[in-house]
């Protein structure tokens, strides 16, 4: 009886434990291993056998251990702990490391990867403030409010408008259990205008309900669920939430296997999953629907990378010579094509303010690309713009690199103790003594012109590939103060958009009329107004000769 009693005891205690930490039943992976040496130590136990003398009250042992559990034992140990030291060590085994990455491309200018865009297209709303305006749309409805909590958000592009989007999560047991059918839909905001939040409960007239979610209970777990529908034999990763197109909810779960050893973990596949009825769908990296942003999980490309930079010369490299280390983090970007990508810039080990590169990792490929160009770090960037307005004390959120007339330019918002964003700010990648601020981004985007041109494109004079001058007549102008600084705005014959400049551009600027003749320079851009690089009155110039 106690031997029947032994056994259902273990089978069970071991059935709670796979069924609550949901290992990976394959070599490379240690969990499973683990479970099972617990149990076989737990069976070794229950086989001794002891006894008390009456006499003595001591205790004895009148059976020795069970021979077959205790060999059990030991093979799980080297499992568990010789196997993982001897694969994987990086001593031996930093070459691997180092080339797990892949092939690094080398580019060679960052603009040709990110593509130019408009002002109004430019992310002004991060993580942190995404989480702030969701919670109060979901404040808004306090019905709502009281059952639900939001969950992580994920940027993402949908139909081709860039938002966070994060799923309504149940906020304990007993708000699952009374409503197990699922939450009521998910929360959107757009990463390009802080007034588009969205609480989506419905789609085409049809009511959202997120049945499978992380923190729910039993089979309505979403790692769970996947895991026991034919996956308990590959890694699961990054359960990331997104809408295809027409808004309707999926979890992306990222596939992985180990490349060295029990390390190194590698994206081999995605699986989408309904986030409401749970239908699973199994991808290869290449064939994964185009809507999906991210497939390659942070963590793996930042480990990769540091691994990349880390080993370049093996294991035994004291002197640091060519080490690269990554420097604030990746930052989710677009580029061409609506591409996504991890992006983080390099820098010398030990060397904090400026980069030696930046890296562009393609999120569904892995494909990498490294450009070697010197430049501000994420941290010396934010650094610079807080000084702009020190006396406000105003925090950075972290950079974005962008194309800004093919000058790398790192755009941030500036925020109060509060989150909320204030003011705007734009550092050039490559000088971050290049800095322009202002309460819009078209403001802030005068500004950095502004500073940039009074540099004398000290950056890189060929940077600016889309120069145009153009000879013309005004037809209008208008002049505004803003901030202290005088703007003037006018428009030209025969040219469709406005343009801006200030005094500090052109002296001539503020004594020109109607109908005086102008040269002007300025960069081609996807904008309504465009800022001038140089402006020449030719009336004027013309009355000074005759003088």
């Amino acid at each position: 009886m106690k031997k029947i009693f032994s056994i259902a005891f273990l089978f069970l205690f071991g059935f709670l434990l796979f069924y609550i930490n949901l290992p990976v039943l394959h070599y490379g992976f240690t969990g499973f291993a683990v479970i099972f040496l617990l149990l076989v130590i737990l069976g070794i136990l229950f086989s001794i056998g002891l006894s008390v003398s009456q006499q003595t009250k001591q205790v004895k042992i009148v059976s020795k251990p069970n021979k077959f559990l205790s060999i059990l034992a030991g093979m799980l140990l080297v499992y568990c702990i010789a196997l993982p030291f001897v694969t994987s060590i990086k001593i031996f085994r930093s070459d691997s490391y180092q080339k797990l990455i892949g092939e690094v491309k080398n580019g060679q200018k960052i603009t040709n990867h990110i593509a130019p865009i408009s002002i109004d297209k430019i992310r002004v709303v991060d993580e942190e403030l995404a989480h702030l305006l969701g919670e109060k749309v979901l404040g808004s409805q306090p019905a709502l409010g009281s059952q639900v909590e939001l969950g992580d958000f994920c940027i993402q592009k949908v139909d081709n408008n860039l938002y966070w989007v994060a799923p309504l999560l149940h906020s304990g047991f007993f708000k699952w259990f009374n409503n197990q059918e699922g939450t009521a839909g998910y929360v959107m905001v757009s990463a390009t205008n802080e007034r588009d939040v969205k609480l989506v409960q419905s789609i085409g007239g049809k009511d959202i309900k997120i049945k499978y979610q992380p923190g729910a209970y039993f089979q309505s777990d979403i790692h769970r669920h996947v895991y026991f529908n034919g996956n308990a034999t590959v890694g699961l990763a990054d359960f990331s939430f997104e809408i295809d197109d027409a808004g309707k909810p999926f979890w992306i779960v990222t596939k992985y296997g180990k490349k060295i050893g029990f390390a190194g973990k590698e994206a081999i596949g995605t699986i989408v999953v309904d986030a409401q009825s749970g239908t699973m769908n199994e991808y290869r990296i290449a064939a994964t629907p185009k809507w999906v942003d991210r497939i390659q999980p942070l963590d793996f490309i930042e480990d990769q990378l540091n691994d990349w930079g880390e080993y370049v010369h093996g294991y035994w490299n004291f002197s640091n010579a060519d080490k690269l280390q990554i420097t604030e983090g990746l930052t989710l970007v677009y580029g061409k094509n609506n591409k996504s990508y991890w992006y983080t810039g390099l820098t010398s080990v030990g060397k904090d303010e400026s980069a030696v590169g930046f890296v562009l990792v393609d999120t569904r490929t892995k494909e990498t690309t490294f450009y070697k160009q010197g430049g501000a770090t994420e941290f010396a960037a934010q650094s610079s713009a807080q000084g702009k307005v020190q006396e406000k004390g105003y925090k950075a959120s972290l950079p974005i690199p962008y194309n800004i007339n093919n000058i790398p330019t790192y755009v941030m918002t500036l925020k109060d103790d509060g989150g909320l964003v204030k003011m705007f700010a734009m550092v050039a990648i490559s000088d971050y003594t290049i800095v322009g601020v202002g309460n819009t981004m078209r403001e802030t985007l005068t500004s950095f012109k502004n500073v940039y041109n009074m540099s004398d494109n000290k950056i890189n004079p060929n940077s600016v590939s889309n120069k145009k001058i153009l000879k013309s007549v005004v037809t209008r102008i208008q002049n505004d103060v803003k901030n202290g600084n005088s703007f003037y705005y006018f428009k030209v014959k025969d040219y469709p958009n406005i343009f801006v400049g200030s005094s500090q551009i052109s002296n001539q600027l503020p004594v020109t009329m109607v109908g005086d003749s102008i040269q002007i320079s300025f960069d081609v851009d996807l904008e309504e107004v465009i800022d001038v690089s140089s402006f020449e009155n030719i009336n004027l110039k013309s009355s000074m000769k005759s003088k």
